[in-house]
């Protein structure tokens, strides 16, 4: 073969990771270690082995089974979950390119990342890490409010909520402790942390041999208060914003000893300058590496790849662009009965995509039970400037509709 051979552990689902798996295809040969038997990943790998993805010992079983037949050059994941799962399988096999297990535990866990950070001077938050709501109600007294509630190692804010008062903090801390009950092993309860009030990014970043290079800042939008449902992000090229948080994500990594990879670094711009949420040591979510690819020509799952191989990335912009993709959220929690993409012009939109079916239930506010609201679906869309984007954003997502009927609680 005349590229490495890379193994990756867990494809994620089509819709959200599908142009990571793709991708990284086009290039590489890819061996996938899955939690399920596969589907749409057929046409992307030349191998694959079945297993618990939440078990190190199946992982490294299955890992095993495909050393045997294949010489494997380097490991790799999107998923938050199995970032210890690839760098454990990275030494094993034999010193593979990645970071430290320390290094990549330390962002794992929120409440050592908060320490790090501390130590080297990166600006964040402050913050208590919390086991019980009588500890969650002396620390948010120190702190003062309104405070957050995040679950130490989870990811795509489950769990997360902003509280204004103390009257409120019972019901946040139910749902912010219900999502750390499901968070993986590298870190455990609850951390009470100042609100950082400003618009909230994130820095999209390729670290090599420890030095790192800002490739995109990414703007977000965020709804649902109390609660941080991201609801739209945009990219463009040459954003002058990049200048200025580039350097504080840089030392947020280097405070974490992350020396290789992609890494998403969120902040919030506040008035007292930027100030980093947390540092997730992978691609971001929502197809953020897509909106990359469609603003700059960098494609950050290859960058990936190239460093889990041990090449050198690729990260020389071929495009001046902006992309933004727009979350829809249901009208109403029930029953979905009908949902449509009406016509219109579609000259700029990339991607389209329902999340939900007609007959499946969804809701609006997390609870203890569901820890994070339904999407019902995305749109993505390229523009010449990040006002033109916004405005081709707008129309595609007004064409969109939807209709839920509520349910009625049956008759005891």
């Amino acid at each position: 073969m005349s590229h490495p051979l890379l193994l990756v552990i867990g494809s994620g689902p089509r819709p959200m990771r599908g142009y990571l798996l793709e991708q990284t295809a086009a290039h590489y040969p890819l061996l996938l270690i899955n939690d399920a038997p596969l589907t749409w990943q057929k046409p992307y790998v030349i191998d694959h082995e079945v297993a618990d993805l939440s078990d190190p010992i199946a992982v490294n079983t299955a890992a095993a089974s495909l050393a045997v037949r294949w010489p494997i050059a380097g490991v790799l994941t999107w998923d938050e979950f199995h970032l210890m799962a690839a760098a454990r399988l990275g030494h094993c096999l034999g010193g593979r390119p990645g970071n430290t297990l320390a290094a990549v535990a330390a962002a794992r866990d929120k409440a050592t990342s908060r320490q790090r950070f501390a130590a080297a001077g990166v600006p964040s938050a402050a913050s208590t890490w919390v086991h019980s709501l009588d500890a969650a109600a002396s620390a948010a007294e120190r702190v003062g409010y309104p405070v957050v509630l995040k679950p130490a190692a989870y990811a795509g804010s489950i769990g997360v909520i902003r509280v204004d008062e103390i009257s409120d903090l019972p019901a946040a801390w139910a749902i912010a402790s219900a999502g750390a009950a499901h968070q993986g092993p590298e870190g455990d309860g609850v951390l009470v942390e100042e609100y950082l009030d400003g618009d909230e990014i994130s820095v999209e970043t390729v670290t090599h041999r420890g030095v790192t290079s800002a490739v995109a800042v990414t703007r977000k939008s965020v709804g649902f208060a109390p609660y941080f449902q991201e609801t739209g992000h945009s990219v463009s090229a040459g954003d002058p914003l990049l200048y200025e948080v580039a350097p504080v994500a840089a030392g947020a990594l280097e405070a974490l000893g992350i020396t290789q990879g992609v890494s998403h670094t969120k902040l919030r711009l506040t008035a007292d300058g930027p100030k980093v949420i947390e540092v997730n040591a992978r691609h971001g979510g929502d197809l953020i590496g897509e909106l990359v690819r469609l603003a700059t020509g960098i494609s950050l799952p290859l960058a990936a790849a190239a460093l889990a191989c041990g090449e050198i990335p690729t990260l020389r912009p071929t495009q001046q662009r902006s992309a933004a993709i727009g979350m829809i959220y249901p009208p109403a929690e029930g029953i979905v009965t009908h949902r449509d993409l009406r016509p219109g012009s579609d000259r700029h939109l990339e991607h389209f995509q329902w999340l939900c079916d007609v007959g499946d239930a969804v809701t609006l506010t997390p609870s203890n039970t569901t820890p994070n609201n339904t999407r019902a679906g995305y749109a993505v869309v390229s523009g010449d400037s990040a006002h033109d984007t916004q405005q081709h954003l707008a129309d595609v997502l007004a064409r969109a509709e939807m209709k839920v009927t509520s349910v009625v609680p049956r008759a005891a």
